[in-house]
């Protein structure tokens, strides 16, 4: 695993607009103007949209991100550009979301451990208490939001602040078994994270392994995507899939499920904290 560039050494830029000429050569003309070195560029032109996504990842000696981003600006204005500059050695303030599946959670805060993501992990939300010892052991807060019909809203409003008091970039669905309100849905747009099987929509609801076993299903998967007020239909940012066979029972095809959806939603959580991930109407561009 390379090591992370040092807060304040390589920056980010990512953007989206509009396709027209001499976009690339403004950019580069930009970095060029503040001394900096390339390390990492990628672009994609969507002919269907005519629309231009590009990623540069770059380093500028005594840059600072404030006066990178007011330069910046000039140029972005002139593409009418969607676009931001991330300090490449600033890791992601996350807060990551439970219910009583702990595969997930259990993945993500052993990769924060060892540096393998580049996160910060605030805090760990649940409507239960089963994995409380479990995040304690990390040092990472627990917070217990039991949620009931007539609590839904008040934790929905527990959750927000929580985001505005610890200062949250990302949330991930570590298998939260909770749907979000349109409104919670609308005010974290692009910066929630689900997980979840890639059954649906064929096997919905409770056992979905079960539902697939009686059905004889020979692929098993798992589907990480950005949340949005559509359910389980927010652009994608990460699938794969294990083939199984006749032999196993609906628990095996759970186990192998668990390995699916640790390995899609560590990659998603890679890629979105890395500023990878371009959004462009309901679907992304990952620049791996």
């Amino acid at each position: 695993m390379a090591p992370r560039p040092a807060a304040g050494r390589e920056y980010v830029l990512t953007i989206s607009c509009p396709e027209a000429p001499g976009i690339v050569y403004a950019v580069s003309s930009f970095l060029v103007q503040q001394n900096g070195n390339i390390s990492q560029s990628q672009q994609f032109d969507d002919r269907l949209s005519d629309t231009f996504f590009m990623r540069v990842q770059f380093s500028v000696v005594g840059g600072d991100l404030a006066e990178l981003r007011e330069r910046f600006a000039r140029v972005a204005q002139a593409f009418q550009m969607s676009w931001q500059i991330h300090d490449a050695g600033t890791p992601t303030r996350t807060l990551l979301l439970v219910s009583r599946f702990g595969h997930c959670l259990n993945d993500l805060l052993y990769r924060a451990r060892i540096g393998a993501l580049n996160v910060e992990i605030a805090g760990v939300v649940s409507n239960h208490r089963d994995f409380e010892d479990l995040v304690t052991t990390y040092g990472v807060p627990f917070h217990h939001l039991p949620v009931t019909p007539d609590t839904k809203l008040e934790v929905e409003a527990r959750l927000l602040g929580l985001v505005d008091e610890l200062d949250i970039d990302l949330v991930v669905l570590a298998r939260y078994m909770q749907v979000l309100s349109d409104d919670l849905c609308t005010k974290l747009e692009g910066k929630v994270i689900n997980i979840h099987h890639s059954f649906l929509p064929s096997f919905k609801g409770a056992k979905p392994y079960h539902q697939a076993h009686a059905r004889g299903v020979k692929l098993i998967g798992a589907t990480a995507h950005y949340v949005t007020a559509d359910l389980d239909e927010g652009p994608i940012i990460e699938q794969d899939a294990a083939r199984v066979e006749h032999s196993l029972e609906p628990d095996e095809l759970v186990a192998a499920g668990r390995d699916v959806e640790v390995q899609v939603l560590a990659r998603a959580v890679t890629w979105h904290t890395e500023h990878r991930v371009l959004l462009g109407q309901n679907r992304t561009v990952v620049f791996r």
